[in-house]
């Protein structure tokens, strides 16, 4: 693949599948996808040689902590954002545990003319559900919706929402501007002082359990919630084989709900905390082999809708420490398009049109993104992500744009490579390195 220049305003990108599909040229022209076909020319265009490489809608995540303002030694809307366009993502949902806490319009609208200045890609600000993440009294919910960051997303992830009666008032509030409410689900009455997974492995190793139920009784309460206000709920960070059951209970009964699941579930179990390695100490917590095998069956059959990265980081002090005081969480902007490929798509479970469904179209729409997740057709925003599927690559946390180094996947080799990524039609990525970012004045 060749390296256009950046002051070029079109791209011509020759042969890509599209959605691992037939190959076809794409021309790119002020910011959208001017003309699709084969054998495509464009007097002045940048050429990119896209032989073996599958073309993807920009990806999309709706679960990114990126911890500004105020935890700028984890994370900043800069590293993260730059973190997010080498994984393949043109859109990030910056989650409200930051501090200040983005529980008010003057919050998000910081967050997101810190991802405008940025440039790496859109950073759509997620507002906490209740002021502080106390779990007291509503946020100013409606005010951050008519912000200039138009939040359509509240969660207090890292806090669950239990009571019922403010969970029940954030989902009919939010009816009014086609909010969805992102439910952290974690009964915390059932995971007070907890480790790790509540199982054979917990027993063994001495650690305080950490239930399943815990999760499951708090999405059975909300998806009742959710019918009964006939409001928008989303579940976070699915990690049971019992939540999957519940979430399939509920669309079969047409309730407005929507789930995520993140990579390192996909994959890593609780046998891994054998090491007593902090960089596996996770909320929800690493569960059995039984549980990724259902939520990997619950992502391909669509029970659940998408993959959230829950993209955590943390500075290495908060993660070099004994297991019980380290802090919980895992960085996976630039690993989650690999460990999808490899636990979804290498073992059959979807194809690559189902992979852009979860990982980019169903994102987007769920999070109410105008021009992510389109097709990749004539007149669509060009938003894209071109992946080398053959490449094999070794994660090595010291080399990524990310501060944090706490990533589960260390060491380990990982399928596919992100080799392009198109933001509104600007290269944010070129043969797999950074780019220019998408500035005010244009590419």
């Amino acid at each position: 693949m060749s390296t256009a220049p950046e002051t070029s305003a079109a791209y011509l990108i020759r042969g890509a599948a599209i959605g691992g599909g037939a190959r076809t040229d794409l021309l790119v022209r002020d910011g959208i996808i001017a003309e699709t076909g084969t054998g495509l020319s464009a007097a002045g265009a940048a050429v990119i040689d896209a032989d073996g490489l599958v073309a993807l809608p920009g990806l999309v995540d709706l679960h990114t902590h990126l911890r500004e303002p105020g935890r700028e030694d984890a994370e900043t809307v800069e590293t993260g954002s730059r973190a997010a366009a080498l994984g393949g993502y043109t859109a990030v949902h910056a989650m409200a545990n930051s501090s200040p806490v983005a529980d008010t319009a003057g919050v998000v609208e910081q967050v997101f003319t810190l991802g405008q200045k940025a440039g790496w890609t859109d950073v759509r600000p997620v507002g906490a559900v209740t002021v502080g993440l106390a779990g007291e009294r509503l946020a100013e919910l409606g005010a951050m919706a008519d912000s200039r960051a138009r939040v359509r997303v509240f969660s207090d992830d890292g806090m669950c929402v239990h009571d019922p009666i403010l969970m029940r008032r954030a989902l009919e509030y939010v009816k009014a501007f086609d909010g969805v409410i992102a439910q952290h689900a974690q009964e915390p009455r059932l995971t007070d002082g907890a480790q790790m997974n509540e199982g054979a492995v917990s027993a063994v190793l001495g650690m305080t359990g950490w239930p399943a139920v815990a999760e499951e009784s708090i999405i059975a309460r909300d998806v009742l919630l959710a019918q009964h206000v006939d409001s928008r709920l989303h579940v976070c960070h699915v990690s049971t084989a019992g939540s999957v059951e519940i979430i399939r209970w509920a669309k079969q009964r047409g309730i407005k709900v929507t789930a995520e699941v993140t990579p390192h579930h996909l994959w890593l179990t609780d046998e891994l905390v054998r090491s007593y390695d902090p960089v596996y100490k996770v909320n929800p917590p690493l569960r059995t082999d039984e549980d990724v095998k259902a939520l990997r069956a619950g992502l391909a059959d669509g029970t659940i809708d998408i993959v959230g990265t829950d993209h955590a980081p943390h500075p290495s002090e908060a993660k070099e420490c004994e297991w019980a005081q380290a802090a919980m969480g895992m960085t996976g902007l630039e690993t989650a398009l690999s460990v999808v490929q490899h636990t979804m798509v290498e073992s059959g479970l979807i194809g690559w049109d189902d992979f852009a469904r979860v990982m980019s179209t169903a994102p987007a729409r769920i999070g109410q993104l105008a021009g992510h997740g389109q097709p990749l057709e004539t007149g669509s925003a060009a938003n894209i992500t071109l992946v080398d599927p053959a490449a094999r690559w070794q994660v090595d946390p010291q080399r990524m744009a990310t501060k944090g180094r706490n990533s589960p996947f260390a060491g380990r080799e990982l399928p596919g490579r992100v080799v392009a990524t198109f933001y509104r039609g600007h290269p944010t990525v070129l043969d797999g390195a950074l780019n220019t970012p998408l500035t005010s004045e244009g590419a």
